[in-house]
């Protein structure tokens, strides 16, 4: 068995090698609980469900983190703006303090963990809240100003980025000319310098830390949960390809600053679902979630049937006419499935293809071609028909028994 994985960090199709034999480490970049999820933000967590499920499914043990950010996530890369979760708090008319906040992320955690109940995601085994790991998050900063990486301003204190000279190693950040930069309003020294703990302001809404009241940057709280639970480096990093350019380069910077080590060996990154041609975004409400699909009387599994179609890496293209092209497939599936009650073995030709088709970056899309190569393969037994679909379902996550 040789799993082979697009690593973003080298642009190549590389052997999965874990760091421990038989057990890998995941993490995943949760969601900022401030609002529903959509089905483009789902994406991320049924492609991080498919990769646990397909080295479970060869015989490795799992630990899989997804983090929930409840604080510390701003509505520009560029660390300004409000806080994604008080932009919450003023569109939900909750009051501007601590107990607000913990309100407003109690809701849409609860949300998005149905949302991953009703796709058939597995429970990963850490949900961290960032709030939970306040104490990690102020030592990780300290460690950085103690090492000469940080520097502070009158709004907070900032990594700087030209003292790390791989800064934007993952996915290749094209140089930007330093001499004609905007910087002037910032003060930042280069435009690419992020925030590691941003100071509150006037509103006074934060926590308490050495420099002040305030809260971590979005950066800093994924590197400290991911090192608490993982340790450094751990296997696996996921997320969306919009968290390439920003997001887990300064991960990747601050964590190798602090650590003098690598934080992860392979990351794996998701394509986007678009809708009309525009990529779904929850910030600017363009996106639909999975309750629209419940209200068009489709599965929450006919949805994640339509995502196993095309290959993680492969854009897709959202329309009701497509899910219901899937839904159609999707039952089908189920009306041949239905009817059979008697397990026999399992197909060892078929289960070899399949496997195949998984340990080629995880092609779904070939996975499925090949399910439905054994539903109509009349030489296979009923019998052993069921065993082999149910056999692959360990991985799809389609519920067919």
């Amino acid at each position: 068995m040789v799993i082979k994985l697009h690593n973003s960090l080298t642009n190549s199709l590389e052997e999965f090698v874990p760091i421990e034999p038989g057990k890998v480490s995941m993490y995943h970049c949760g969601p900022t609980v401030y609002d529903y999820a959509h089905v483009g933000n789902l994406r991320s967590y049924l492609f991080a469900d498919t990769l646990r499920r397909t080295v479970e499914y060869f015989g490795l043990d799992v630990e899989q983190v997804v983090n929930i950010t409840d604080i510390g996530h701003l509505t520009s890369d560029a660390d300004t703006g409000d806080d994604k979760m008080v932009k919450g708090l003023k569109r939900e008319d909750l009051p501007l303090t601590l107990e607000g906040l913990k309100t407003l992320a109690n809701k849409y955690e609860q949300a998005f963990k149905d949302d991953l109940r009703a796709l058939n995601i597995e429970t990963p085994h850490h949900f961290p809240r960032a709030t939970e790991y306040l104490e990690k998050e102020i030592e990780l900063v300290k460690k950085l100003e103690e090492k000469g990486f940080a520097y502070t301003l009158p709004d907070g204190i900032y990594f700087e980025t030209s003292k790390l000279p791989n800064y934007g190693k993952l996915g290749g950040l094209t140089p930007i000319d330093e001499s004609i930069a905007r910087l002037e309003e910032s003060g930042k020294k280069s435009p690419r310098d992020f925030v590691l703990w941003k100071l509150s302001g006037d509103n006074h809404l934060g926590f308490e830390s050495p420099w002040g009241v305030g809260f971590p940057g979005w950066h800093i709280e994924c590197s400290a949960m991911s090192h608490e639970l993982l340790g450094q480096p751990f296997d696996i990093h996921t997320g969306g390809m919009d968290h390439i350019p920003v997001h887990h380069n300064n991960e990747i910077a601050q964590s190798e600053a602090a650590y003098d080590k690598p934080l992860a060996n392979y990351w794996l990154h998701n394509e986007f679902v678009s809708m009309e041609e525009d990529k779904m975004s929850k910030s600017k409400g363009t996106g639909i979630g999975l309750s629209k699909i419940a209200e068009r009387n489709f599965s929450p599994l006919a949805y994640r049937y339509f995502l196993l179609m095309a290959h993680y890496r492969t854009p897709v293209n959202f329309s009701w006419e497509a899910l219901e092209a899937a839904n159609n497939a999707f039952e089908k599936l189920k009306r041949f499935v239905g009817p059979l009650s008697t397990v026999g073995e399992v197909d060892e030709s078929y289960k070899t293809q399949f496997q195949g088709k998984l340990e080629n970056d995880l092609n779904t899309a070939q996975a499925l071609a090949v399910v439905w190569t054994l539903v109509k393969d009349k030489e296979v037994s009923p019998e052993n028909k069921l065993a082999t679909l149910l056999d692959f379902d360990k991985v799809l996550g389609l519920g067919l028994k």
